[in-house]
């Protein structure tokens, strides 16, 4: 209906799937590209505030205007098309046509493709020949839909696979190599298997995406983009001879394009500007409020996440503090600015915000993330348990109302705050669930709050003493926190965000308007 099949061979398209960090992986590959003077189109998933992150051309999101012609110009000649048999497409169907519709108008020297789920049956998959497919680190997740066990899994992420297109993965649990090198020799194309980034190639620089994981998703975006120039005539450009070329040598393209990539949600820093002058009064003064925003929602990308935190808490690496909130949209590695606060008076506490969806298995998640952090020293004052604005399935934008009275049922939100207080206690707490806590003035006084850290599997002495709360109302939470550290210079709260993307979302969504 729309004309694609034609313009979309014609694409030179990066293909990239997996578990963990194929978001990372296009975005380095998007930036190396970029800096290396084509014109890149870059599609990813999910959004985290606006629909048109989903969508960057030369490394920015498509502007409100453009989006806006290329979105109804789509959905205006599939709707009068729509017949019994050929209903509207479903969501990520449609944005995923919206985005080869995008990349082919606004003609990109190349598209990068991030499979939204598996890869055999993905919407991304109906690209029949793409310049070379990736496949980044594979583990258990999303089950229900791509199978039990590793194997099944990896059979799924195969599925982008194609005849005569060079294929790359990085190290994988045996069970997962075994599958994609059988899948590779049946399609008799190579398989190479992209070594982690030397961190000697940047010359100084770092990664513009924080976390030691990230040095696996750069090497393999480095591959790409080597195999991708060579494929296209462009690798001699950059003085590359083979693909597979393990010199130290990194063009300063290259160089650049790895340490400047940007990905919102993932190991990001985000310190609340609060202003120092409050309702006049100009002796009014604030603690420091530093969000640690991490998307992570499986075992493995918990673990990283896990160890970020702690190390970042540990170099207690700040963010600028200048009444700008813009200024603080920065990834960690990014900023080299010292940290010039005065830790001697300043009291750290660390928070937990957390949220994620019932498909996952709390017991997964959350032990872990508390026994690696606690292996380092960084022990959680409380933990706040607080249900999404955002589904799933909602097209949002980044300037829609934030509804103010949220009424949830938060069934959910309890169950985590058993399955926290069972960890941090041993024992199961004594509290009393009351979904009716919207009002932030309800809530207990932050010194009564967080003022005791528990040990782990210490015995309560009261049901007052429980380590966490559920609040049903993020815009409440937030709120609260504030408060906790407003009138109270000597307090720094260390809030992390996890467990779910679009938590992650609507903290950023909602701290982005204060």
């Amino acid at each position: 209906i729309l004309n694609l099949e034609e313009p979309i061979t014609a694409l030179k398209v990066i293909h990239v799937a997996g578990t963990k960090g194929k978001g990372s992986t296009c975005t380095f590959s998007e930036a190396i590209l970029r800096e290396c003077g084509f014109r890149t189109g870059l599609f990813t998933s999910p959004h985290l505030i606006d629909v048109r992150e989903r969508y960057r051309i030369n490394g920015l999101d498509i502007s409100e205007d453009k989006f806006l012609q290329y979105f109804w110009g789509c959905w205006c000649k599939l709707k009068e098309n729509v017949t019994e048999d050929l209903p509207m497409p479903p969501l990520f169907q449609f944005l995923t046509v919206l985005a080869f519709k995008i990349f082919t108008s606004e003609k990109v020297d190349v598209a990068i493709l991030e499979v939204g789920l598996g890869g055999r049956l993905d919407s991304t998959n109906v690209v029949k020949e793409p310049i070379v497919c990736g496949i980044t680190s594979l583990g258990m997740d999303h089950m229900e839909i791509l199978g039990n066990t590793l194997g099944q899994i990896a059979s799924e992420k195969a599925g982008i696979f194609k005849p005569r297109v060079p294929a790359f993965t990085v190290i994988q649990a045996s069970e997962a190599m075994d599958v994609l090198q059988k899948r590779a020799s049946e399609l008799m194309i190579p398989l190479h298997v992209a070594s982690s980034l030397d961190l000697n190639k940047l010359g100084g620089l770092k990664l513009g995406l924080a976390g030691d994981h990230q040095l696996i998703n750069a090497g393999l975006a480095v591959s790409l983009c080597k195999c991708w120039l060579e494929r296209t005539g462009h690798s001699e450009d950059f003085g590359f001879t083979t693909v597979n070329d393990q010199s130290n040598y990194l063009p300063e393209a290259f160089r650049r394009g790895l340490s400047t990539a940007c990905l919102s949600g993932r190991a990001q820093i985000f310190r609340y500007p609060l202003v120092q002058s409050c309702e006049g009064n100009e002796n009014s003064s604030f603690g420091d409020l530093i969000f640690y925003l991490d998307g992570a929602h499986s075992p493995e990308s918990m673990e990283v996440c896990a160890r970020w935190f702690a190390r970042a808490v540990r170099e207690d690496i700040y963010l600028c503090n200048d009444g700008n909130v813009d200024c603080s949209w920065q990834n960690l590695n990014n900023q080299h600015e010292p940290n010039n606060l005065d830790k001697s008076h300043k009291i750290s506490k660390q928070v937990l915000l957390f949220n994620c969806m019932e498909v996952r298995d709390p017991q997964l998640l959350l032990p872990q993330l508390v026994r690696i952090c606690a292996a380092q020293g960084v022990l959680f004052s409380k933990a706040l348990l607080v249900p999404s604005l955002s589904t799933y399935s909602k097209v949002d934008s980044a300037m829609s109302a934030i509804p103010s009275d949220v009424t949830k049922d938060l069934s959910w939100q309890f169950r985590l705050q058993k399955t926290w207080e069972r960890i941090i206690h041993g024992t199961d707490a004594n509290f009393e669930e009351n979904p009716k806590l919207s009002d932030p003035e309800l809530l207990p006084p932050s010194y009564d709050f967080i003022g005791e850290d528990h040990p782990l599997n210490c015995n309560l002495r009261s049901s007052n003493l429980t380590s966490s709360a559920v609040i049903p109302s993020l815009p409440v939470a937030l709120e609260w926190l504030r408060k906790c550290v407003k009138g109270d210079p000597n307090l720094r709260l260390q809030v992390l965000v996890t467990g779910s993307l679009h938590l992650v979302g609507d903290v950023l969504k909602l701290l982005r308007r204060r």
